[in-house]
């Protein structure tokens, strides 16, 4: 693998906003609840290490993830803090989990007996946040029953397993309508009642709850996409004006040209120029995490708002220019140039998707820069 930054086209991310982002947050919280910095899928597609690092330093108190590899990153990163992974893990890995003081979620009975046959020849105890399902419909425990069964399997086994949590997810803290919202608290109390010896966490709010809910209550919050600096309603609800997006968006101009009235660009001829005009092309594509239906969206040039003609190639995207600006010339796709701005939220709605799935979607061959 060769070394460096041959592209120019990159992924810039201010930490420091990061930090601010932590900071703000937990002047919102009470001063006794803990913060967990969300860095799954690549802390959002602005990196795993650096953002985890930034988190640390403004106060994060631990850490969550989706997946084994995401928490073995961080612990060979050297972050000793609380990790939990929220996702199903394979109750195989429950031993090496357990080695690495790895805490994970379970939403099922069967799981703790599958992963007691693991833990038996394992030095370390398995940590454990039971996860439970108050409405979204996704892991957990859904009965008082089942939730019963498994709190006191987890005490009769001690040797075995460390009781650290207990959490639910809300499907709609980020709407402004919060029915739904009321219910899933309802529910998540009412299953709470046979939970007589409450873990060390009781955690219940994510960016959204933390930002509109705060009555939602827990000792500890998962910090999300608002520790990116990014709405979690995208606009239905107002972000508090100390959050301040980290990630933009950048690539340059390689090649410019003169086309006349007639000529096509792209693949199908699916644009025309009606006159003569300048077209610049610029090396980001599908490939690169810029969706194929950007195609008539806008980038920013020296402070102009320049149409995407023509299809997003898998590496390459051209655009419609006032002027022959030079080669090299920066093209902003996420961020401002000039006194103007492109949010990831302007892309997402283009796109008719969300913001996380336009962050989460830059790939691995665009460089991420930190300053």
């Amino acid at each position: 693998m060769v070394e460096g930054n041959h592209r120019n086209t990159e992924a810039v991310i201010n930490l420091r906003m990061i930090e601010n982002n932590v900071k703000a947050e937990r002047k919102r919280m009470d001063k006794q609840q803990k913060l967990f910095a969300v860095v799954k899928a690549n802390a959002y597609g602005h990196g795993i290490i650096p953002v985890a690092h930034a988190a640390k330093k403004a106060g994060a108190n631990g850490f969550c993830v989706a997946i084994v590899d995401e928490a073995l990153v961080l612990r060979q990163a050297g972050i000793t803090d609380t990790i939990l992974i929220l996702g199903v893990t394979p109750a195989d890995q429950a031993g090496v989990l357990a080695e690495k003081k790895i805490s994970v979620a379970v939403g099922e009975v069967q799981y703790l007996h599958d992963a007691l046959d693991y833990l038996k020849t394992t030095k370390g105890k398995l940590r454990v946040h039971l996860a439970l399902d108050t409405g979204m419909g996704r892991i957990g425990f859904r009965s008082k029953e089942e939730l019963k069964k498994a709190v006191t399997f987890i005490i009769s086994q001690k040797e075995c397993f460390i009781f650290e949590g207990i959490f639910t997810h809300f499907a709609t803290a980020d709407s402004a309508d919060d029915s739904y919202y009321k219910k899933q608290l309802t529910n998540f109390k009412e299953l709470m009642s046979i939970v007589k010896n409450k873990p060390p966490f009781v955690h219940v709010a994510n960016s959204a709850a933390a930002l509109w809910h705060r009555e939602c209550g827990g000792n500890a919050v998962r910090f999300g996409i608002a520790m990116y600096g990014l709405n979690p309603s995208g606009s239905e609800l107002k972000l508090p004006k100390e959050f301040t997006a980290a990630l933009s968006l950048k690539s340059e101009i390689v090649a410019i040209k003169e086309i006349s009235a007639g000529d096509s660009v792209g693949y199908g001829k699916t644009y025309t120029a009606t006159k003569p005009e300048w077209i610049a092309t610029v090396p980001i594509g599908y490939a690169d995490g810029w969706p194929r239906r950007m195609q008539g969206f806008k980038v920013l040039i020296d402070g102009y708002y320049c149409e995407i003609v023509g299809r997003v190639c898998m590496d390459q995207i051209m655009v419609k220019v006032p002027e022959a600006f030079k080669l090299g010339t920066t093209v902003t796709l996420i961020g401002e140039d000039h006194g103007k701005s492109i949010t990831a939220q302007d892309v997402a709605d283009y796109a008719q998707t969300i913001h996380y799935e336009v962050l989460c979607g830059i790939s691995q061959r665009v460089q991420r820069k930190y300053i």
